[in-house]
Parts: C-alpha cells; sequence; structure tokens
C-alpha cells in the first residue's frame, strides 16, 4: 500500500507537470514499483519478526470441546 502510493502520487505530479506520453509512464513507473516493492520485502520482513518476538508468539491451537 504504501509503494502503490507513493508511486500514484509521483505518476500524478509528473502527469501534470511534464505530460509526457503512456510508454514513458510505464519506462519510469513499472521498475519503480518493482524495486520498491523489492526492497521494501527485507523491512517489513523484520518487522513481523520483530512483532512476533515482542508478543512470545508461538503456532495457533485448536481448542477441543469437551
Amino acid at each position: 500500500m504504501i509503494v502503490g502510493g507513493l508511486v500514484s502520487l509521483l505518476a500524478i505530479i509528473v502527469e501534470l507537470t511534464y505530460a509526457p506520453p503512456f510508454w514513458l509512464h510505464l519506462l519510469l513507473w513499472a521498475p519503480l514499483t518493482l524495486i520498491l516493492t523489492i526492497g521494501l520485502l527485507r523491512i517489513a520482513k523484520g518487522l513481523l519478526l520483530a512483532l512476533e518476538y515482542r508478543n512470545a508468539a508461538r503456532e495457533g491451537r485448536i481448542r477441543m470441546p469437551d
């Protein structure tokens, strides 16, 4: 959601300021989206692991009725 919002905002600003052709938008925003998504995966995974550790997460258990 962060990458999508950021790239969308930048694409709108570039469109309104310079009005480039569609192929240039594809050339700019597709690689940027891919790079940002892959780059933020490591941060998101580290955050998830830190939250799991802090909250002492463990496997889910199904409670059987008596």
